[in-house]
């Protein structure tokens, strides 16, 4: 790591938000950065506050992001996987709720849309650790693997799905301007980075038709795929205008679902590809950085993230994240691309030893870091016990020996 020796720079060192910025653009820095990319644990000691969460990293000697908008999970219960501006439906939309007892006592929701181009409909069999009581969101995580029946199987949905995708809304538009402004006094006061976001595309085709289903499409029928990423395509696009409109510093896409264990590199380029470019472009034209989120199948997409002209890659996981490669990574794109990750939150983290922790660490910087890259496990720390808070400290304790 190249360490500014200036004493100006020495006796002043960089804000959190100067630090990030620098780190992105692979520029020198007083220190190697570290950034959690999700901090579950510490989020929920602040009621989901956001603001008080990045002082809270801040006080603990982190690197640190304020995301807006900053509605919290509770207040978002049609997607609460999804961060950012509400989803509403056009006002012509009804839904209607019912269930079924099933056998072996796990009774089946059902959910169905009302539109004026048709009905859609969608059903899960609940679980004992199913979140939601007898709700089913619009789009969540929960409800893919215990689907019965997904909410999108065929081209026909997708004409009443419209109605369900719509721009936001002007009274959605008016409260994110209204956070803009304190969350531009809070970055100044602060002085941390201003991310905005979630963009997504193949992630929100993947909880609308079911993983499995999807992938066998993208084989299949791999005209109805495009024409589905196309309808996601605008409304994600016309959903980052208004995010991107309020001046933030980085805009993120949450692309979990758009590695190589859902697609093949030649859907990849084809199809996903050309618009992720669209987007990268519409974030570079309002002065913003691009990250992408993406902890799993990353190898043999290097080469594609790199052609799309992303800012940032993150969530390298080296432990749950297959095919992940870091000195790879590091080789193939660690010199265009800023690398955001290193270490796996819920294996190494919370349930490693203290050797453990400290070696992926070692290993996470030396690999790669040291020039743009910002330490973080991968994708979250979840666990509020006193076991993990041990093994935090013991992350951030090896962190600053590597300064």
């Amino acid at each position: 790591m190249k360490i500014m020796n200036n004493r100006r720079d020495y006796l002043n060192p960089l804000t959190s938000r100067e630090r990030l910025l620098r780190t992105i653009q692979r520029q020198e820095v007083d220190h190697l950065p570290c950034a959690f990319m999700s901090f579950t644990a510490l989020r929920r000691q602040v009621a989901e506050n956001l603001y008080e969460l990045s002082q809270r990293e801040l006080a603990m000697g982190l690197d640190s992001f304020l995301f807006i908008p900053s509605l919290p999970r509770p207040m978002r219960p049609e997607h609460p996987e999804l961060r950012g501006l509400p989803v509403r439906f056009q006002p012509e939309v009804e839904t209607f709720d019912w269930q079924e007892e099933a056998p072996y006592g796990n009774k089946i929701l059902h959910k169905k849309y009302s539109t004026p181009a048709g009905e859609l409909s969608t059903a899960i069999r609940v679980s004992d650790d199913w979140p939601h009581g007898n709700h089913i969101p619009f789009i969540d995580d929960f409800q893919v693997p215990r689907s019965v029946k997904p909410l999108i199987t065929e081209r026909r949905d997708l004409e009443p799905l419209a109605f369900l995708l719509t721009s936001p809304a002007p009274e959605d538009i008016a409260a994110y301007r209204a956070e803009v402004d304190h969350a531009r006094l809070f970055k100044e006061e602060y002085g941390v980075l201003l991310v905005g976001g979630w963009g997504v595309g193949m992630d929100m085709a993947n909880w609308l038709c079911g993983v499995q289903n999807l992938m066998a499409m993208t084989l299949t029928d791999e005209a109805f795929v495009t024409e589905l990423l196309d309808m996601i395509h605008l409304w994600n696009m016309e959903r980052m205008k208004v995010v991107l409109a309020g001046g933030i510093d980085l805009f993120i896409k949450r692309a979990w679902y758009e590695g190589c264990d859902f697609v093949t590199p030649t859907f990849y380029q084809q199809v996903i590809l050309p618009r992720l470019r669209k987007e990268i472009d519409l974030v570079h034209e309002s002065g913003a950085k691009f990250g992408y989120i993406c902890s799993s199948g990353l190898q043999p997409m290097l080469d594609l993230f790199k052609a799309a002209g992303m800012d940032m890659l993150i969530g390298i996981d080296p432990v749950q994240g297959t095919r992940t490669d870091m000195p790879t990574i590091k080789e193939k794109i660690g010199g265009e691309v800023c690398l955001w990750g290193g270490v796996s939150g819920a294996v190494t983290v919370e349930m490693g030893t203290e050797e453990q922790i400290r070696m992926a660490v070692s290993t996470a910087i030396q690999q790669l870091g040291p020039q743009g890259f910002i330490l973080s496990p991968v994708d979250n720390i979840t666990e509020d016990t006193p076991a993990t808070w041990q093994n935090i400290d013991i992350f951030i304790d090896e962190w600053r020996k590597h300064w």
